[in-house]
């Protein structure tokens, strides 16, 4: 049995940590959004793992308490959404190049699909935090994807809730089906890309051009 004296205190760093970067990572999408209506930056979600999560994993893994935090490499975990796959290697460049971020693991599952038809990018790294102790390394994992490969992974994680990691044949093949049509609709929107990014540019310009004659008008 795991046994941790202060869960506040030991997932305290953890929470710190993806709200830390939560915040950066929505501000490198609002300064893409000044200047230019595209941001590979479509949407950051984070979490933390719950305590019986962890003790669950921690179990499956057999480690030792004093192991966790250095082994565990998702107790904390963002998930990044991009509109376009090429977004998703911008995205992964920008956070090679953060000095408060430490890459140490990828893995490309969208060049290299797993065998149920899932495709995203994973990173484990640690952030750089500050505490009032001083400087703090804190493992977490990132996900990259693009909002296609979300709804797909999406469903995914709720079949094998349903059916504890087990999911009928049946069932498994209709999901590669699924993803090799989510992969086609990757690959058809990548083509259009750039008429894409301008009809959001015209639409935001109207839209400011809108607001412009309306507050004339005042």
């Amino acid at each position: 049995m795991v046994y941790i004296n202060n869960w506040d205190e030991f997932l305290q760093p953890y929470e710190l940590t993806v709200q830390e970067l939560k915040l950066k990572l929505e501000g490198i999408r609002a300064q893409y959004l000044l200047k230019n209506p595209h941001s590979p930056i479509e949407s950051v979600q984070v979490r933390v793992k719950t305590i019986n999560s962890i003790l669950d994993k921690s179990r499956r893994m057999e480690l030792k308490p004093e192991e966790i935090k250095d082994k565990m490499h998702d107790i904390a975990g963002v998930r990044i959404t991009c509109q376009f796959v090429e977004d998703i290697y911008t995205v992964v460049n920008l956070i090679k190049k953060r000095s408060d971020i430490e890459v140490i693991y990828e893995r490309d599952y969208i060049a290299n699909p797993k065998e149920s038809g899932y495709r995203s990018y994973h990173m484990h790294a640690y952030y750089h935090l500050e505490t009032i102790e001083g400087p703090q390394k804190v493992l977490f994992e990132i996900q990259i994807r693009t909002m296609t490969m979300n709804v797909w992974a999406t469903v995914e994680h709720s079949l094998n809730y349903k059916y504890d990691n087990q999911i009928p044949i049946d069932i498994k093949e209709k999901l590669v089906k699924a993803a090799e049509a989510a992969q086609s609709l990757d690959e058809q929107l990548s083509k259009i890309r750039n008429e894409i990014r301008e009809a959001q540019r015209q639409f935001i310009l109207r839209r400011s051009n809108q607001l412009v004659g309306y507050h004339d008008m005042q």
